[in-house]
């Protein structure tokens, strides 16, 4: 396993999944049970936009960076824009947060989190970043077993972001295998899997695994900042969200036009739609 995500960090993909994160949270918050958090693919949790590896691809330029110096942004951006201000409280942008941070952030006390990284190094860091918050338990092992291990929670609720690196070829197919596996043990939990947007066909195919999943709903939300159709690039990416919690579509409907026209390179655009729309009673 090569994958170090610190070289992409805070890129428009990042910013999408992170954005779309923080609603979710704040929307299952609006109750006062407590939900899990639970992140398959975790990274390091935070990263230095200066540091060797980001400053190496330059990513976060054309991501984080254009969002930091929008001259105003939507009231729904104003979660994840605190977590930013907080990290970098001289106003220079330096820090940004992967999802464990940014979910550490966001939860509440009532809360817990379950963060699993692979690579040995990152877990290393993962764990140091982590150690001194009580609600956060840090795994080091393969991805695609949580679902297997650790649901369903005590919690009854559930919020699990499936985020792979996508080294591998197969790896669309196990996020289809790895929903279809969470919502046989926990029908009700919520779903975000990313994906990156390259080759179409490939994608149609994702498609039609994740429609057999057995998921009651599933939301399709997609951010491009190129043409949707060159294989050879990172066009944009997705969000599939199962058993989103209500009003999320109708904020993300909000949001995504502002992050086109922010984050948009050659061809901003974007798509909010259902692959399974939710069976009314009978």
């Amino acid at each position: 396993m090569n994958y170090r995500h610190a070289f992409h960090a805070g890129n428009h993909a990042d910013v999408f999944k992170h954005l779309t994160l923080s609603r979710l949270i704040a929307l299952l918050s609006r109750k006062e049970a407590p939900f899990a958090y639970l992140d398959s693919h975790a990274g390091v949790g935070l990263y230095d936009l200066r540091g060797d590896q980001s400053t190496r691809t330059g990513e976060w330029l054309e991501g984080v960076a254009r969002i930091w110096e929008a001259k105003k942004a939507p009231a729904l951006a104003a979660d994840y824009l605190q977590v930013l201000r907080e990290l970098n409280p001289d106003g220079q942008l330096r820090y940004y947060p992967g999802s464990p941070e940014l979910a550490r952030q966001l939860c509440r006390e009532q809360d817990r989190l379950h963060l699993n990284e692979k690579h040995p190094e990152d877990g290393r860091l993962l764990k140091d970043n982590m150690k001194r918050d009580r609600r956060v338990a840090v795994h080091l092992g393969e991805g695609w077993y949580i679902p297997r291990a650790l649901l369903p929670v005590a919690e009854k609720r559930a919020l699990m972001l499936i985020d792979p690196p996508f080294e591998q070829d197969d790896e669309l197919e196990r996020c289809a295998v790895a929903l279809k596996e969470t919502i046989q043990r926990m029908r009700q939990a919520v779903v975000a899997i990313w994906y990156p947007i390259k080759e179409q066909r490939t994608l149609r195919r994702f498609y039609q695994d994740l429609e057999k999943s057995g998921a009651p709903k599933l939301l399709r939300v997609e951010l491009y900042v190129h043409p949707a159709d060159d294989a050879q690039r990172l066009n944009g990416s997705g969000l599939i969200i199962a058993n989103p919690p209500w009003g999320l579509e109708e904020e993300l409907n909000q949001l995504l036009p502002w992050l086109t026209n922010v984050l948009g390179q050659t061809q901003g655009g974007w798509r909010c739609d259902w692959l399974i729309e939710e069976k009314p009673a009978a």
